[in-house]
């Protein structure tokens, strides 16, 4: 996932992440029921990170009968079905543009206007690896969320 361009066609993004959260839940026999999809398409609904209350009341303005144990049960599905990523310093979910495929979360945070980027980078990956190798570290997994500005908000900044 790459920070949406001006031109971008979100309701194809959108389409192409619940095809590829079918094929990987059937692939794995897994269930994506109704509400587990609604769930995963409203996080999917921008490029930003989305909280669970956001969802729930989300949920409820759409008529489903949804209380936080609903919304928490469909994240955990989705998060243990790699579909969707945690962002633990906003404790919130985004996307994840490569389910079905073991990956490290790398996520770009644009604290000017909330959207994230997901990064696939093995060269990040290998770092981590190695440097915690030589402090005789074995890493079971990672995640690493830098924040910064995206290329539209870094264009609206007054020039100094």
């Amino acid at each position: 996932m790459s920070f949406p361009v001006p031109d971008h066609d979100h309701g194809t993004c959108v389409a192409h992440a619940l095809e590829a959260a079918e094929a990987e839940c059937k692939r794995r026999g897994a269930r994506l029921t109704d509400v587990r999809r609604r769930v995963l398409e409203l996080v999917w609904q921008s490029h930003a990170p989305v909280g669970a209350y956001a969802l729930l009341e989300a949920l409820g303005r759409e008529g489903f009968c949804a209380a936080p144990p609903t919304v928490y049960r469909a994240l955990d599905f989705l998060l243990a079905h790699g579909l969707i990523h945690r962002i633990e310093r906003l404790n919130a979910f985004m996307g994840c543009s490569r389910p079905g495929i073991p990956h490290a979360g790398q996520f770009l945070l644009c604290t000017g206007c909330g959207t994230a980027a997901e990064l696939n980078d093995s060269a990040i990956d290998s770092a981590m690896t190695a440097a915690a190798s030589r402090l005789g570290f074995a890493l079971t997994g990672q995640t690493v969320e830098a924040d910064g500005l995206c290329s539209a908000c870094r264009a609206k900044e007054p020039v100094s």
